[in-house]
């Protein structure tokens, strides 16, 4: 066998393969003109993290709502206009006390609630990230910029097949009295993922 190193054997690049597969399958008829521009623009406008941000503004301000949430996440969803894909068939929200942190992730590859809370972060896909916050939830979570005391305890969820989650984070007191829109705009991804508190409980110094 030679060691000579044969660069031809190395896969290409996403982009290129990603590009190639377009092309057979547009070649096949298989690919309708246009799709893939279509999907990627209703991805970007229609997938986005302000969904979820918005249920939780609303949540913060509306008690009923914030009930309604909690029971059944996917219709809360749905009363504000953001549908979830057939096989989402529940969507669990969890909520943040001072004294309770949920974090979710997905141990089998990255599964999210992606039409409420956005495609899922780089960081949330990779393999350690997905090892370590279900072995060592405090540590990992350290390392990331959150410092939750001993005291706090720490709730780990793993996506299944017809079930996805989000994290409905503390309200800062400091936002008491501001309108939903303005709340909305605090909200992070992260947040409702669960490695990051927005109200400052166990975030660590210079975070």
């Amino acid at each position: 066998m030679s060691d000579t190193h044969d660069p031809s054997s190395q896969p290409a690049p996403v982009a290129q393969r990603a590009a190639a597969l377009e092309a057979a399958l547009a070649e096949r008829g298989i690919l309708p003109d246009g799709f893939v521009e279509d999907f990627t623009r209703h991805s970007e406008e229609q997938w986005v993290t302000r969904n979820g941000a918005q249920m939780v503004a609303r949540a913060w301000t509306d008690d009923a709502f914030r009930a309604r949430m909690l029971a059944d996440g996917k219709s809360a969803a749905a009363e504000l206009g953001f549908g979830m894909p057939e096989h989402h068939r529940h969507l669990v929200v969890l909520e943040n006390t001072p004294d309770i942190h949920n974090l979710i992730v997905c141990t089998l590859c990255s599964c999210t609630a992606y039409t409420i809370i956005g495609a899922a972060p780089d960081w949330y896909k990779d393999l350690e990230y997905r090892a370590r916050v279900v072995r060592e939830s405090r540590t990992a979570l350290r390392e990331m910029g959150l410092d939750l005391p001993g005291s706090t305890e720490i709730r780990v969820w793993d996506t299944t097949a017809d079930t996805r989650y989000m994290v409905l984070p503390v309200q800062p007191p400091a936002t008491r009295g501001w309108p939903a829109e303005q709340l909305a705009g605090i909200v992070t991804q992260a947040s409702m993922i669960g490695t990051e508190r927005l109200d400052g409980a166990g975030r660590a110094a210079g975070a």
